[in-house]
């Protein structure tokens, strides 16, 4: 989980812009006229399918959706569905992810962490055109707390015996223009309900890697796995490396609902 093994030399996936222009949301968060950014991949139960949710610079900034199978996944062949916009045009949302099983019956979309969990459910991830799902997003300040301004969700969450494991990346107003990481295990019959929280960022920019770059001081997870009993997520860091933070599962959940900070060890990324 530590080495890469391999680097394609092309992109896997292009959004290609169906109705948009030139938006100012878009180019300041990137995407200049247009593009993808900030993918995050889920299987949902035994599926033979990946589902990817990623930011479409497309008339603003908006979810969108698309799948592949999972044989042409492994096999490069990149036959990724037609995306779907999932997010009205004119809004700007981000980071929703896909629960990797269905609860009660049913495919759950998070849609926002700020001011609340949202949650919305389908029972198939087949949309209408013009079919659209409405979030609300506030980064109201939260008093007294390392995460005054909640920007959203990371990696999709991950089952455990606690409750969902959900990581999520906010600000904090006294150490301006750094993101940080923190924590969050959410009900598992009931993801709006926060069991656990973190009482203070578990990963945040500490590194040169992470202080070193076209986004000096960020630090952002968008993947997670766990694998032999560790906790592995994978997050960007100054929009110029890829890390990975690592610890014990089981000591990690259990440091969460002490409220203590659980070690998080991090390295960059290295090819084989």
């Amino acid at each position: 989980g530590f080495c890469l093994e391999e680097r394609l030399p092309y992109p896997v996936y292009e959004h290609r812009i169906k109705q948009g222009s030139f938006n100012i949301y878009s180019y300041a968060s990137g995407g200049s006229w247009g593009g993808a950014e900030d993918p995050r991949l889920v299987r949902v139960g035994e599926e033979d399918v990946i589902y990817m949710t990623y930011t479409a610079c497309d008339e603003g900034l908006r979810m969108a959706l698309t799948s592949i199978k999972i044989d042409d996944f492994i096999n490069k062949r990149w036959k990724w569905n037609p995306p779907i916009l999932l997010s009205p045009p004119g809004e700007v949302h981000k980071n929703w992810v896909i629960f990797p099983e269905k609860i009660n019956g049913k495919y759950a979309i998070l849609t926002s962490v700020c001011p609340e969990i949202s949650i919305t459910y389908f029972n198939n991830l087949k949309f209408a055109d013009g079919q659209y799902i409405y979030s609300y997003y506030d980064n109201i300040t939260r008093n007294k707390c390392w995460d005054n301004w909640i920007r959203g969700a990371g990696p999709p969450p991950i089952k455990t015996g606690y409750g969902w494991l959900l990581l999520y990346h906010a600000m904090d107003n006294s150490d301006p223009g750094k993101y940080k990481v923190g924590a969050m295990l959410l009900d598992l019959d009931n993801p709006t309900k926060i069991l656990h929280r973190s009482q203070e960022p578990i990963l945040e920019p500490e590194e040169f890697y992470e202080n070193q770059g076209f986004k000096a001081g960020v630090v952002y997870a968008t993947g997670a796995v766990v694998k032999n009993g560790e906790l592995l997520g994978y997050y960007g860091a100054s929009d110029n490396y890829i890390g990975v933070a690592h610890a014990s599962l089981e000591e990690f959940l259990e440091a969460l609902i002490r409220g203590v900070k659980p070690k998080f060890g991090t390295k960059t990324l290295r090819k084989k």
